[in-house]
């Protein structure tokens, strides 16, 4: 159980930093409430699980070869900067949403959860590093259904933050006034347009 446990809060430390995804959820929190937030997370862990099944059958080298690594740089730059600016554009949906309640649709928050993730070099190289590393040291003492139950703890470490950053940004549509809302939504899309540049510099590198 300390083992299961250990894993849980692996899961929550993976999840926790703040990046695009995490910006993101943030901002559709605030326009559209819980649900659509606690959703948006749950297409971006399905992204995350992606990666995880990838390492773990030993197919994530293919991350190492260069031209896989200007597309992952360039597209995550045009993904997250597309989505930052416009939800620069997109502000006046805070005040439709908490005037007359109007949301977008659950399986647009889904998909939107799971190409941000899938597409996000950050996720991408972070899990395939990360978690490889993890599961190449727990496999030196631990049978293959111990390394399946591992890793579904970092999956329920990770709906965990999910939930947390879900409630967050619920909670602050409701008790915060619109132009805070609009504030912290706006740093959320600067963030996103900030990490797409980074990413952008990133494949200028890796190209030239």
């Amino acid at each position: 159980m300390n083992s299961i446990a250990a894993y849980i809060f692996l899961g929550v430390s993976l999840a926790a930093p703040i990046g695009p995804v995490n910006a993101a959820q943030l901002d559709t929190g605030i326009k559209n409430g819980f649900f659509h937030a606690w959703i948006f997370g749950i297409g971006a862990l399905t992204a995350d699980v992606l990666y995880m099944i990838m390492v773990y059958f030993g197919i994530g080298q293919i991350i190492e070869f260069n031209p896989v690594k200007i597309f992952l740089w360039s597209f995550g730059c045009f993904v997250l900067t597309y989505t930052g600016i416009e939800s620069l554009f997109s502000q006046h949906k805070i005040d439709l949403a908490l005037r007359f309640r109007k949301k977008t649709r659950l399986r647009r928050s889904l998909l939107s959860g799971f190409f941000m993730s899938l597409l996000n070099p950050l996720t991408i190289l972070f899990w395939l590093g990360i978690y490889g590393s993890v599961l190449a040291e727990a496999a030196k003492e631990s049978t293959d259904n111990q390394l399946i139950i591992n890793s579904l703890a970092i999956i329920v470490g990770v709906i965990l933050w999910d939930t947390i950053m879900a409630t967050i940004s619920s909670g602050a549509r409701r008790l915060l006034s619109t132009k805070l809302l609009k504030i912290i939504s706006i740093l959320s899309s600067l963030a996103m347009i900030g990490f797409g540049i980074h990413f952008g510099i990133q494949a200028y590198h890796a190209l030239f």
